[in-house]
């Protein structure tokens, strides 16, 4: 392939890259809400995310049928939001607020936790599966309503490719996440959420309930996993108990990318690790002589991880933690 080849797919591989940012960035935020509440990194969310994706194969094997397919994809996602936040506030209750009542001082505690979490959940998650449809390969439906390229109906010069789905990832993105800033910056709740960040104690004598708020955080922040769940699995089509793991980590790697903690971080981090990894999974194998392909792409979130915590640990955005919500 030759270098006007290349360049000549550049445009299609970045409308690519802002596809899979945007579903790391909604991934990235459940990361970065926590940690700026609580200063603890919850790897376990990467599972909530894989339990959205889940329940919206469930929606679709029951419902899809025969049903229009839009109905049946806006119900998936109340039904994987409501799923994801219920489990991540169940995995806040039962595993991490008992530790931050009896003082936990070792950070090591909560990781650990977070980490039996995930793995438990993954096996809840395969034990389900097993005994309802005996199956762990997970396909989503489909439709050619979602496949049909919207770009070629308007003659697109750049000759692009955005099939339905693409501009559904689009859309329910940034609504989602314009939402969420609304939500942080104007209400009361998203006040109380900022106070907690900044000095739970303070909180509490100013009457905040720092129990209900950090449970409201895991509820939305689990929430919008599950809706980046059923978004990933309507792009990328197969689902296992194991699919959050990858996303997860990669997920993890936009929230330190932009600063975590940082809201507006995590949405920048999520977008410029999707392109980068795009950008190298189609370039890889021309850049170094085919001694490379796509299959490394993934290396480069976990490369742009070690930098950043060798050389900016802080993130792009640079802030104090303890200030960032």
């Amino acid at each position: 392939m030759s270098f006007a080849d290349l360049m000549s797919i550049l445009p299609q591989t970045l409308l690519e890259g802002l596809l899979l940012g945007f579903v790391y960035a909604m991934v990235a935020l459940g990361y970065t809400m926590v940690y700026g509440v609580l200063g603890l990194i919850n790897f376990a969310h990467a599972e909530i995310f894989m339990i959205g994706a889940v329940t919206g194969i469930e929606v679709f094997r029951y419902l899809g049928k025969g049903g229009n397919p839009y109905l049946v994809l806006l119900l998936a996602f109340v039904v994987a939001a409501a799923m994801s936040g219920t489990v991540a506030v169940l995995v806040e209750r039962l595993a991490y607020r008992p530790l931050r009542r009896q003082g936990a001082r070792n950070v090591l505690v909560p990781l650990i936790t977070a980490i039996g979490v995930s793995f438990l959940l993954q096996d809840l998650v395969r034990a389900i599966e097993a005994l309802w449809h005996n199956e762990f390969n997970l396909q989503y439906p489909s439709y050619d309503t979602f496949n049909y390229d919207i770009l070629s109906a308007i003659g697109n010069p750049l000759g692009l490719t955005l099939a339905t789905k693409g501009l559904i990832v689009i859309i329910v993105s940034i609504l989602m996440l314009t939402g969420l800033n609304y939500l942080v910056n104007r209400t009361k709740l998203g006040k109380a959420i900022r106070a907690v960040a900044q000095d739970m104690s303070t909180a509490g004598l100013m009457g905040i309930n720092s129990d209900v708020i950090i449970s409201r955080t895991f509820l939305i922040g689990g929430s919008l996993a599950g809706v980046a769940g059923v978004l990933f699995g309507l792009v990328y089509t197969n689902v296992t108990p194991y699919s959050g793991f990858q996303p997860g980590i990669k997920a993890f790697t936009a929230a330190v990318l932009g600063g975590i903690g940082n809201i507006p971080g995590a949405v920048v981090g999520g977008l410029v690790l999707g392109e980068l990894e795009t950008v190298a999974g189609t370039y890889l194998g021309f850049l170094t002589g085919g001694n490379f392909g796509s299959e490394y792409a993934s290396v480069i979130a976990f490369l742009i991880l070690i930098l950043i915590l060798l050389f900016r640990p802080q993130g792009l955005f640079g802030q104090n933690v303890s200030e960032k919500v």
